[in-house]
């Protein structure tokens, strides 16, 4: 038996293609003591791998990114055998993992155990601390948000509803994304922003204004956003798609009075630093799940072999929801 692991060998120009990763086979490793063998099960791909192939990523090395999968030998006694653990080896059949790099997934009966990679996970966790740290939602808010049918996007319309939130406005890529936000997500209103400039389409679907930003997307969509922000809006930035496949792209323009005259707050954050609110997520998600006020919003991709596939599906628009890559059965 041989492992997979995925190596960057170049770095892109605007948009990566297969030709930018390479496949390689080596024995599977043996753990050494303090480490456990874990036998990857489920994969995120995530907009950030982008970002990072310009120069985080090191050429022909194994990628990293979040997994979970089973211990399947162990020289660590915190980590035995059976156990379910996630950590941030992924793009790899099988990884290598300390205690400190790896933690141990509670077991929720019921709970499909891809959803600790999206709605109890990093993507749902980022939602969950871009509505209740950040943004410090408060019970009515009306909630403008770019990319929402995406992994964050769809989590955070989802929690948003069930902390109280008003009127939700999303804006998404493709007409079907659109009647998904508002057919399945629970979106008041959206549109595909391919349809004209940002600024109209969002006066047109929340022509009251809005009280928050969740921003995944940057550019033209932030510059729209903070003319709509009402008094003491607050912006919450997560993420730059807009620039991840070109990087000469235009920084935005808005008009820099607003942010002082409606006394705005514009805040970005890293999602690793909020670790400590993960029991809390728990807590709120969980018992949501098991009763079904909380669906998880997945595009799942079957087959490690096609994890790079799935990658520029996501790169490209292709998914709603969080994308992942399940082990083959």
């Amino acid at each position: 038996m041989t492992a997979l692991t995925v190596h960057q060998t170049a770095r892109p120009t605007g948009f990566p293609t297969p030709g930018h990763f390479r496949f390689v086979a080596s024995p599977i490793p043996e753990p050494a003591p303090g480490t456990a063998l874990v036998e990857n099960l489920y994969w995120s791909v995530d907009p950030y791998h982008r970002e990072m192939m310009d120069g985080d990523f090191a050429l022909h090395a194994p990628l990293e990114g979040r997994a979970l999968g089973r211990v399947v030998a162990s020289r660590e006694p915190s980590l035995p055998e059976g156990e379910l653990v996630f950590h941030r080896k992924g793009w790899r059949t099988h990884s290598l993992v300390t205690a400190t790099e790896s933690r141990r997934l509670p077991r929720y009966e019921g709970v499909p155990l891809s959803a600790h990679l999206s709605v109890l996970g990093g993507t749902g966790l980022t939602a969950y601390v871009a509505l209740t740290r950040i943004a410090r939602l408060r019970e009515g808010d009306d909630v403008f948000v770019s990319a929402a049918a995406g992994g964050v996007g769809t989590a955070t319309a989802r929690f948003a509803r069930l902390l109280g939130a008003g009127r939700l406005i999303g804006s998404a890529g493709s007409p079907a994304k659109v009647r998904h936000l508002t057919e399945q997500v629970g979106y008041d209103a959206a549109f595909d922003y391919h349809e004209g400039p940002v600024a109209g389409l969002l006066t047109n679907a929340a022509p009251d204004g809005v009280d928050v930003f969740v921003d995944n997307v940057g550019g033209e969509h932030l510059a729209a956003a903070i003319s709509a922000l009402r008094d003491r809006g607050r912006v919450v930035r997560v993420g730059t798609v807009a620039q991840y496949n070109t990087p000469v792209a235009p920084p935005v323009v808005f008009d820099h009075a607003d942010v002082v005259e409606k006394s705005l707050r514009l805040e970005g954050f890293l999602v690793r630093d909020h670790t400590d609110v993960q029991q809390e997520l728990y807590e709120f998600a969980v018992p949501r799940l098991l009763d079904g006020t909380l669906t998880p919003d997945e595009t799942v991709v079957d087959g490690f072999d096609r994890i790079v596939e799935a990658f520029l599906l996501m790169l490209r628009g292709g998914n709603i929801g969080k994308t992942l890559v399940r082990a083959a059965s």
